[in-house]
């Protein structure tokens, strides 16, 4: 088509396979439209184009995404605001003829397979390395594997215990992603009201996560009832199977609220991950492993910290002697 339509902080720039959507940035724009830059989504990740009445006087020419097209709505799985929403684009009421002209350009684009689930993430989730700050530790993707290190200062006493942790790619079968916006968000602590967090699944345990609402999102957004709470699948620090493990007691998760781990740092990184589980070939033999992350030489004072935070732990019944004992070794070893 080689036009342009512009909206309220977003540019629509069409192609003959693609549409490019721009979002601007200030002030009005939501962070995680910032954050995305732009975006290009093919036709064929489509299923459908919507013109709905917007609010005060616009109105709304929305593209559908397919499903297991796009690895950011994959993980987001429906709890975007609308504000949000990378596929809305706002016009004034009086452009709604230009609306309806363009929905019926891309509905005529959309191809016979727009009906079904896609079989391979059409459109591109965002580059790796990236990291982001939780509430009770700090998450990075370098492109091969996901790491958590944790805070003494927001951790939990289980996580503690774990110690740091390492996720390979190839051990993952999905991410499980929660927004601290949502409603009835329970992701554990942070102290700040509603929380969320981000949880890898693994291996052998996609029947048995879920989110607060009993959700899990794995590839292509599938989802796995498991009831309330979330079911561990008995890997290390998460208990036994068939024991319900809190995100902020789980090693495979991060905790955030309002203040950490915002929407556009945490999301992102749920769909990077989450494209590269899906097209990695997965090692059956890896099943419920996980290895603790192995750093180089650490820092002394970031030892001592962590040492006296074990202490502290010790010295309130939550750490036995041989737990004290063994973690303060494995911290000197670091040295």
């Amino acid at each position: 088509m080689g036009d342009v339509l512009a909206g309220f902080q977003t540019v629509w720039e069409f192609d003959t396979d693609s549409v490019l959507i721009r979002f601007e940035r200030g002030i009005r724009t939501p962070k995680l439209l910032q954050a995305l830059g732009e975006r290009r989504i093919p036709y064929e990740a489509l299923s459908a184009v919507e013109v709905t009445p917007g609010k005060r006087g616009t109105i709304v020419l929305r593209a559908v995404p397919r499903p297991g097209a796009d690895p950011l709505m994959d993980a987001a799985d429906g709890q975007l605001k609308d504000g949000g929403d990378p596929y809305r684009l706002v016009l004034p009421a009086e452009r709604g003829s230009l609306a309806e002209y363009y929905a019926e350009e891309i509905r005529t684009a959309l191809g016979p397979a727009a009906a079904t689930a896609a079989e391979s993430y059409l459109v591109a989730a965002p580059t790796p390395p990236l990291s982001f700050k939780a509430y009770d530790g700090k998450a990075s993707f370098d492109g091969k594997a996901v790491s958590f290190r944790w805070f003494w200062t927001g951790a939990s006493s289980a996580k503690w215990k774990a110690g740091d942790q390492r996720f390979r790619i190839d051990e993952l079968s999905g991410v499980e992603w929660r927004s601290p916006e949502s409603k009835g968000g329970a992701g554990g602590s942070p102290k700040q009201g509603r929380s969320g967090y981000l949880r890898l699944l693994e291996h052998g345990a996609e029947g048995g996560r879920g989110g607060a609402d009993g959700s899990a999102n794995g590839m292509g957004g599938a989802r796995a009832r498991a009831g309330a709470g979330v079911v561990a699948s008995g890997s290390a620090g998460a208990g036994s199977a068939g024991t319900v493990t809190r995100p902020d007691h789980d090693p495979a998760a991060v905790v955030f609220g309002l203040g950490y781990g915002l929407v556009h740092e945490s999301l992102p990184f749920a769909a990077a991950v989450l494209e590269a589980v899906r097209s990695s070939t997965p090692d059956p033999s890896a099943g419920r492993a996980r290895s603790a992350a192995q750093p180089g030489r650490r820092d002394p004072a970031d030892i001592a910290d962590r040492i006296r935070h074990l202490g502290e732990l010790h010295t309130a019944g939550l750490l036995t002697d041989d737990e004290f004992s063994s973690k303060k070794a494995e911290l000197l070893a670091e040295l």
